[in-house]
């Protein structure tokens, strides 16, 4: 075998550039997150329409019934413009109601209320039952202000994203954050779901029109959703801002050997 300075110039560019390319490849582990615990100890999703409320939500919870003056004790009172800081300029707030650590809010004349872990359809008729006290025939409108989701990874504006809807499907979540770019598995979409502090998933292949039919393609609060890159990123991560002048180094050794050779 002939030493590596007695061969043709172009290979001695190609053995350097080879070297080199080999030495600065980045792998998936390296660029991609959620991969030090396997999927198989998360759970899939459970098919859930309904909001769940849950410790740090905030709701706007509205009473009325047929006499607006008995039902004006159980509402909050309205927030003028100045006042705090959630006000829209020029208009007036409902105050919300935040579910502490152990599922409960405070409710004018009624008291201690603990509605974490209960549906709207569950709340609303708890409180219906507990109005039924003081006034007849009431409406309940509940209401979650907070609605927060949070998409990361290759899409064009990643980050957390606090919704006035309270259903929104996966298609919506990723128009939010600027759709995925070219860098984005289309076929390996994420979706990390808290329940009650167990961690559960679902995954997506937007390339199928299949992805509609996927139970959990609507989000709930607070979830996860999380889109991989692809392997022509994981290639790219493997160059930053010094590539340019490596690659120019190494050329100017491939000529000053290609000369001493010479």
């Amino acid at each position: 075998m002939k030493p590596i300075f007695n061969q043709p110039k172009t290979s001695i560019v190609a053995t350097l550039l080879a070297l080199f390319l080999f030495a600065s490849c980045a792998t998936t582990q390296e660029v991609a997150y959620f991969q030090d615990e396997t999927l198989e100890n998360y759970e899939p999703i459970d098919f859930n329409t309904d909001v769940v409320y849950k410790t740090n939500d905030k709701i706007s919870i509205i009473v009325s019934s047929l006499d607006p003056e008995a039902a004006r004790p159980f509402n909050l009172p309205t927030i003028s413009e100045g006042q705090s800081a959630i006000v829209t300029q020029g208009s007036t707030k409902m105050q919300t109601y935040l579910v502490d650590k152990y599922g409960n809010i405070e409710f004018p004349v009624l008291g201690q209320i603990k509605i974490g872990g209960l549906g709207r359809t569950e709340a609303t008729e708890l409180l219906k039952t507990r109005l039924k006290e003081y006034l007849k025939n009431p409406i309940v409108n509940i209401r979650l202000i907070n609605f927060t989701i949070t998409v990361l990874g290759e899409v064009r504006n990643p980050g957390t994203f606090v919704l006035e809807d309270e259903k929104i499907s996966l298609s919506e979540a990723l128009g939010y954050a600027g759709d995925l770019t070219i860098h984005g598995r289309r076929d390996n979409v994420l979706l990390i779901r808290d329940n009650n502090g167990k961690k559960q998933y679902s995954k997506f292949d937007l390339t199928s029109i299949s992805v509609l039919n996927n139970q959990s393609y609507y989000l709930a609060q607070d979830d996860v959703v999380y889109i991989s890159p692809n392997k022509a990123k994981v290639r790219s991560s493997s160059y930053n801002q010094n590539t340019a002048v490596v690659i120019s180094a190494l050329a100017v050794i491939v000529s000053l050997t290609a000369i001493i050779v010479n």
